[in-house]
């Protein structure tokens, strides 16, 4: 098994425990949802990763530099 296949699993198994957990609630907004609760970590784990350096950062996540400051500001990671 991949290392991917391990982080796509965690996610199906993640989505089918918040469609379990609506309780009859619509779900809304979904896709955004999953992408706020994914990249903050996400970002947060890279960083550690290349020890704050964020232009390696950039390229280890296949972003532009100026995207992952855009980013990092979202998240309050700056």
């Amino acid at each position: 098994m991949h290392e991917h296949d391990h982080i796509s699993r965690s996610v199906k198994l993640a989505m089918e425990q918040y469609f379990r957990d609506l309780d009859g609630e619509a779900p809304a907004a979904v896709y955004e949802m999953v992408l706020a609760c994914v990249e903050k970590p996400l970002i947060e784990v890279v960083l550690t990763y290349t020890q704050g350096n964020q232009t390696r950062a950039a390229e280890v996540l296949g972003l532009n530099r100026n995207t992952l400051r855009k980013k990092m500001k979202t998240y309050d990671l700056i």
